[in-house]
């Protein structure tokens, strides 16, 4: 399969120091792009009330977004057919991430008691640069091409991603499906994103990480009781700056780890295991843990036409 992972923040009030955006991104209520995302006079286009933005965002691209990108397939021509799979996943903020794995430990004075107050003890939010994951699957780059060449797309979707998203960053992928999902409606995943250490190629990286490193996942007790899918996405898309598919923040990714549970304790026990320890301490022997990150999101399975699944040969 070829995936095209296209990592996403939402279109949101902050400011450009504190995070990113892309060009012609952040739409106003004219459709124009916003100089100054902090500037709160210049209204986003998906407007409303601050306080339930993010809520409003999320509902927006799952009940809204996805059936308009359905809907602006060429039925008439099958090229909805050529999209195998397509899911959303929408990161939860109370989820795993690799700025707070679980155990979760309640904030202690200097004797181990709970203070009197929470106030001035809040611990700082610390978000992931990404807010969820578009995950588009075909069965060869030429479906990816059919799909994704069609008029409508250009004219009625890409400027929809304009005005509800402040960064897309595609990440083109062959996908490797070391442990198939019985059911593919898995709802929890575990979304790792992976650069490779310093004097490691790209070509390595993956190598060892398909051959080795999926190998002692599969040896692992833990993996089989909590683990219900387990996918490495790696990266074939393009390094260099003009090229289609593109990206200054997904070109330097070697690839994407997906691993798909249950329900979020199961995500959390698992982390907690000596054999996730073993897991990541092989997983760093490749991997940048500085310029890596992970987040638990929320799937949503819009379309899919492969079943059941099968493991990938290696």
């Amino acid at each position: 399969m070829t995936v095209l992972a296209s990592l996403l923040s939402r279109a949101d009030n902050t400011p450009l120091d504190q995070r990113r955006r892309d060009p012609n991104t952040l739409l106003d209520q004219e459709g124009k792009a916003i100089a100054d995302p902090a500037d709160l006079s210049q209204k986003l286009a998906l407007g409303g009330d601050p306080n339930t933005g993010y809520e409003k965002w999320a509902e927006y691209w799952r009940k809204v977004h996805g059936p308009r990108f359905i809907y602006a397939q060429d039925t008439e021509e099958g090229k909805i057919r050529h999209l195998a799979r397509y899911d959303q996943v929408h990161r939860i903020s109370a989820g795993p991430t690799h700025f707070t794995p679980p155990p979760y430990v309640a904030p202690t004075d200097a004797n181990g008691e709970l203070y009197d107050t929470v106030i001035g003890h809040i611990p700082e939010y610390r978000r992931p640069d990404w807010d969820g994951m578009a995950y588009l699957a075909f069965n060869t780059p030429d479906d990816l091409k059919a799909v994704l060449s069609q008029e409508k797309l250009r004219t009625k979707i890409v400027p929809e991603d304009q005005a509800i998203f402040r960064e897309l960053a595609p990440v083109v992928a062959t996908e490797h499906i070391i442990l198939p999902s019985a059911t593919q409606r898995d709802p929890i995943l575990l979304v790792k994103i992976h650069r490779r250490q310093e004097g490691i190629s790209r070509e390595g990286f993956q190598e060892y990480w398909l051959r080795q490193h999926a190998s002692l996942v599969l040896a692992k007790p833990a993996a089989h009781k909590y683990v219900k899918r387990y996918v490495q996405l790696h990266n074939i898309g393009p390094v260099s700056e003009g090229e289609p598919f593109w990206h200054p923040a997904s070109s330097g990714i070697d690839g994407i780890t997906i691993m798909a549970f249950a329900n979020m304790n199961d995500v959390e026990d698992f982390l907690m295991t000596d054999d996730y320890s073993e897991i990541e301490k092989d997983e760093r022997r490749i991997v940048d843990p500085k310029a890596s990150e992970y987040w638990t999101g929320l799937n949503y399975n819009v379309v899919n036409r492969v079943y059941p699944e099968h493991a990938t040969i290696r």
